[in-house]
């Protein structure tokens, strides 16, 4: 099944996480005050704890882990480094345009660095969806064909909504201002005051903010951190669990977060399964398609968390189970694939 799929060379593999660390390194390096730790629910935070005249604020910096707490620790000397360290970027990523990347179109591109930069990623949310799985070329390395790298009009972000309430910020300026700024306008929905998607009358571009849905219903709920509400869905609490940083490919590149690839993967499997068009609608087969070339490259170079993330979704419930039986019955190599690296371990 290897034929599914080219490799970028190794160079551009390593630019790309070159690129992703200097972008983490920017994010600390905008401290402005001490690094402070925060428990929340079980789990630690830091947050830039700084004055303005006469009173003290909070700006969340992220979930307690050993790398950035080494960054922390450096903040200073990274702080020195911007303007080196913005001019690296600049060169990574005309070199991986030049590997032939296909990175994000400038329409795309600018809309995601705009909410970037407003706070939506570091507050918590998720890139899903097509633009999600076109970021997987550079954590994967893989070089995309027309096809696979085929893009939607979504633009899909999805964040827990106990986290976002737990942060104690908001973006700034709000996810309104920023998409209004870009000509969306807010779609009505059934419940008044309550927006969860922006559609762009010249492009039909739809941007949609959601959230995982803890109990039977799939109704609308509050992302307190973005300042939106959010549609909530079943299985996307597995999706969006432990994301990753990543690095989007446009200008000096964007840092945003997205589903680890396995988790990604194997839920495109469970969704294929429950789309209002069937399994066999056009969006289910490209949920399959997505699933199984990225199955096929994590089958060999990261096996173990492809079969975990497998057995997890597996072991969930009888729901969950079973769509991931019916979708690897249509994708019979994709199921081999998973059979062999699960007796490999």
């Amino acid at each position: 099944m290897a034929e599914i799929y080219q490799r970028h060379s190794p160079t551009a593999l390593a630019a790309y996480h070159d690129l992703v660390a200097l972008l983490m390194d920017e994010a600390v390096s905008e401290i402005r005050g001490t690094p402070t730790m925060r428990k929340r629910g079980g789990r630690q935070y830091w947050y830039d704890r700084y004055r303005v005249g006469a009173e003290i604020k909070e700006r969340y910096l992220g979930e307690d882990t050993d790398a950035l707490r080494l960054r922390l620790n450096d903040h200073k000397r990274l702080e020195e480094q911007r303007d080196a360290r913005r001019k690296e970027r600049t060169r990574l990523v005309r070199l991986l345009r030049s590997e032939r990347f296909a990175g994000m179109d400038g329409a795309t591109g600018s809309l995601i660095a705009a909410l970037a930069r407003a706070g939506t990623f570091r507050l918590g949310g998720v890139l899903v969806g097509t633009n999600a799985f076109r970021v997987y070329e550079g954590e994967l390395g893989l070089r995309l064909t027309l096809d696979q790298a085929a893009m939607t009009n979504d633009i899909n972000i999805a964040s827990f909504e106990k986290l976002s309430l737990a942060l104690g910020e908001e973006v700034l300026p709000s996810i309104n201002t920023v998409l209004a700024d870009f000509e969306f306008d807010p779609v009505p929905s059934l419940h008044t005051g309550q927006i969860w998607r922006w559609r762009q009358s010249k492009s039909q571009t739809l941007v949609e903010f959601l959230t995982p849905s803890f109990d039977e219903k799939e109704d609308l709920r509050e992302l307190a951190a973005l300042g939106v509400s959010a549609q909530s869905l079943h299985y996307l609490n597995y999706l969006i669990a432990d994301s990753i940083h990543s690095a989007a490919v446009y200008r000096d590149g964007i840092l945003v977060q997205v589903p680890s690839p396995e988790r990604f993967a194997i839920h495109k499997l469970i969704i294929a399964d429950r789309r209002i068009g069937g399994p066999e609608s056009l969006k289910a087969r490209k949920d399959r398609l997505q699933a199984e070339l990225l199955i096929a490259v994590l089958a060999e170079d990261r096996p173990s968390e492809l079969v975990e993330a497998y057995e997890d979704a597996m072991e969930r419930g009888p729901r969950w189970s079973e769509r991931l039986v019916r979708s690897l019955e249509k994708s019979p190599q994709t199921k081999n694939l998973l059979m062999k690296a699960s007796g490999a371990r």
